[in-house]
């Protein structure tokens, strides 16, 4: 079968020379073959596929286009986990603003994907269903916490999937499956209907195989929402439209605080590569840095506030109000029987943490403090984007891991900065793009491109021209 992009597949459908019917059968008994070696999916949806299929009349660019979407966005009488055992039966009985956009723009949704419990992990290895795979090896990780969305477009299954991004939910596991991932900026796209993990830092965003496809996608999802009080009033830009290749008067800064720490020749000598194909390309790059104090404190920040946000989120999944109940001879006993058997030894660990951190007498120096911390995070960054568009940096300091691999060295540079700086984005709020810059160990690997606010039109043309250059568009491993 055929991995088509959005753009190919919507020419193929309004010409008639591809049977819908006919690709659809096929999508489908792809996706179980998929699902066997990938476990990607938590639910195949293919009788409401084929209903949104009767529908479509292939004239827009989204009619008729299958897509997947990560398990903690509310579908209307579709089984919505977010791969928790507390979820595991919890049915909407509405759907999240962005489901109703892509049922008006026609697309057809074909599953839910798999991810790390409530999104709250790296590694996608936590989920109820248990670990999703690479596509292009099987024995690693696909990343997470949107991994289960991330394999079934770097399979080729689908065009694209929607995820969800708090730290780097999005870009790091589009990094391991060699596709594209953007997280844009905070309240770009309205956050209604997707179950949270921390407010101040969740961005939803997509996965496609090209740039070209991240722009329809995108502009298709992005809007005012009034039932979101965050999503923005600004209008959405025409990204397609807009699309240029020409970044002869971009000037990029590349982030050697980051880029210092990778250890792995074959990925430095790529970064290497891609700082000199985007000075071929015209633009303007120079080295910046900022304060390693400062770097150092991004996880410890990370952690404290994502996890408060978390914890206060969550408070709601207590078998009473939400959530699979377990007997108790009273409330308190009720709640405190559900969210044991509910929850995994990660989540557990993540809302003790973050009731430690809001507990009254804790709460200066450690909440309050990590809001602070934060803004001059921010502040940093804000510096640098008084005279640069663009800041670059490597996606990871490796390749996808081994589903057994762990990291032992926790506390060296390389694992606190280089594996953990894409939060710079969701502190900040700004738009990030991870884009395939090749391969090592024939396993893909990618660089990072983060913008100013609001800024989606500059990072998605530095990442068109860079990715015209480097070749990488639509690549993608069904055997592994």
């Amino acid at each position: 079968m055929m991995a088509y992009s959005i753009e190919e597949l919507h020419q193929l459908l309004k010409n008639g020379k591809l049977d819908s019917k006919t690709y659809y059968d096929e999508l489908f008994a792809e996706a179980h073959f998929q699902q066997e070696r990938l476990n990607a999916f938590v639910t195949i949806t293919r009788d409401i596929a084929y209903e949104d299929l009767e529908k479509s009349d292939f004239q827009f660019i989204l009619n008729g286009i299958p897509y997947v979407l990560k398990d903690n966005y509310n579908t209307k009488g579709i089984l919505t986990t977010a791969s928790s055992k507390m979820l595991a039966d919890y049915v909407p009985i509405y759907n999240a603003h962005v489901v109703d956009l892509l049922n008006q723009a026609g697309t057809c949704l074909i599953g839910k994907a798999s991810m790390d419990e409530l999104a709250m992990g790296g590694t996608n290895k936590t989920a109820l269903t248990g670990p999703v795979y690479n596509p292009w090896d099987s024995t690693r990780i696909a990343g997470g916490s949107s991994g289960g969305s991330a394999a079934l477009v770097g399979c080729g299954l689908v065009p694209f999937a929607l995820g969800s991004d708090t730290g780097d939910s999005i870009r790091k596991p589009a990094g391991y499956c060699g596709v594209v991932g953007f997280k844009p900026t905070w309240g770009r796209i309205s956050r209604y209907g997707v179950i949270p993990y921390a407010s101040s830092l969740d961005t939803l965003g997509a996965f496609t195989r090209n740039v070209r496809d991240m722009c329809i996608v995108t502009e298709a999802i992005s809007g005012r929402d009034e039932r979101d009080m965050t999503s923005s009033i600004r209008p959405v830009p025409h990204y397609l439209d807009h699309l240029t290749d020409d970044i002869s008067n971009m000037k990029i800064a590349v982030l050697t605080s980051v880029s210092d720490e990778i250890r792995n020749p074959d990925i430095k000598a790529n970064f290497a590569y891609v700082i000199g194909t985007l000075k071929q390309l015209g633009a303007t790059v120079e080295d910046v840095s900022m304060p390693i104090q400062l770097m150092r404190t991004l996880l410890p920040t990370y952690t404290i506030i994502a996890n408060s946000e978390a914890t206060s989120n969550h408070s709601c999944l207590d078998g009473i109000k939400y959530g699979n109940r377990q007997e108790g001879s009273t409330p308190d006993e009720v709640m405190i029987n559900s969210r044991t058997d509910g929850f995994g030894a990660h989540i557990k660990r993540r809302f003790i943490l973050g009731n430690l951190a809001l507990a009254t007498e804790n709460q200066e120096c450690m909440f309050r403090k990590a809001q602070r911390v934060r803004r001059l995070i921010v502040a940093e960054m804000n510096k640098i984007y008084q005279d640069y568009d663009i800041i670059l940096t490597p996606n990871c300091g490796s390749i996808a891991p081994k589903l057994d691999e762990a990291n032992d060295d926790r506390l060296s540079d390389e694992y606190i900065i280089l594996e953990n700086h894409l939060c710079l984005a969701n502190f900040a709020g700004t738009p990030s793009l991870s884009l395939p810059s090749g391969f090592v160990e024939g396993m893909p690997i990618a660089v990072n491109l983060m913008g100013r606010l609001f800024e989606e039109q500059t990072v998605l043309n530095c990442a068109y021209a860079l990715e015209k250059a480097l070749g990488y568009a639509n690549q993608y491993s069904r055997e592994g």
